[in-house]
């Protein structure tokens, strides 16, 4: 799925997702975040991980916005379910 995040173009694959992030020890979650497999991951360590960008660059809602589309269970700040879109 084409995807535009810190204004660049990414094709992101739910799988190479789950790839990029197999390992990945998830940072304490303080704000919106996503389920990725059996770990909970803030999205922005998520979204630095899939764009190699620094988390400056980018905002929570585009990389929550992305991986919705690409079928992940993102929660918000007050832990309610994101709305896949």
């Amino acid at each position: 799925m084409r995807c535009i995040i810190a204004r660049f173009p990414f094709d992101l694959v739910k799988s190479e997702v789950e790839h990029l992030m197999k390992g990945v020890k998830p940072e304490p979650v303080t704000g919106e975040s996503v389920t990725i497999g059996r770990r909970e991951y803030p999205v922005m360590q998520v979204g630095q991980v899939i764009t190699k960008q620094d988390r400056r660059d980018f905002s929570a809602r585009e990389v929550t916005r992305a991986l919705n589309k690409l079928g992940f269970t993102c929660r918000t700040a007050s832990g309610s379910l994101g709305i896949p879109g």
